[in-house]
């Protein structure tokens, strides 16, 4: 009797609401509009993007545990094929090519901005030093694994795929942070955040 008491709870720790799971499809649908919307720099493999910023929304709006299942699904419905993922591509070959990193650092750019905005809910210094790492977390794993998909130094993948975009990326996450906010106050009030 006293597991099924403890399974129930863990269940019940688990599980998401109705209200959870809608403003995650909502959020989720939001990542793969703007997701496909790239724009492609001649010297690099790696195009511009929104989806980080996308992502940078998604946790500052609804909080690491939603934002980061928003991502999950995000990359489970682009590596099935949807044309989500940047130029409107999808499919298991987007996560093999040079800008897979990435994509799968994605996820964890998610989980480290979650963790922050838990952890700190009312110093935004700290909250945007988990971003900035969350960010450099991506920026490694897409500047590893360009590096072993094109035969690159690390200082050249860093260059080809890092360098060139932290002005925006820095951009795209005060962008995202500014919105979110009053946006949130709004679906507190809603009693939907």
């Amino acid at each position: 009797m006293q597991n099924s008491n403890l399974t129930n709870k863990t269940l019940a720790n688990c599980s998401l609401s109705i209200k959870d799971m809608a403003v995650i499809a909502v959020m989720t649908a939001i990542l793969c509009i703007i997701g496909p919307w790239s724009l492609t720099i001649p010297f690099s493999p790696v195009p511009l993007s929104l989806c980080s910023m996308g992502i940078y929304f998604a946790v500052s709006l609804l909080g690491g545990k939603r934002g980061s299942i928003c991502t999950i699904l995000y990359l489970l419905l682009g590596s099935c094929g949807l044309p989500v993922f940047s130029g409107f591509s999808g499919g298991l070959g987007k996560l093999c090519g040079p800008t897979g990193g990435y994509l799968i650092g994605y996820f964890f750019l998610a989980v480290i901005c979650g963790f922050f905005l838990k952890h700190f809910p009312t110093n935004v210094f700290l909250q945007i030093t988990g971003f900035l790492l969350g960010t450099a977390i991506l920026y490694l794993f897409g500047t590893l694994w360009l590096q072993f998909q094109m035969q690159l130094t690390f200082l050249n993948a860093l260059a080809l795929g890092v360098i060139p975009y932290i002005p925006g990326d820095i951009v795209k996450l005060i962008l995202a942070i500014s919105i979110a906010s009053p946006i949130k106050k709004r679906l507190k009030r809603a009693n939907l955040c």
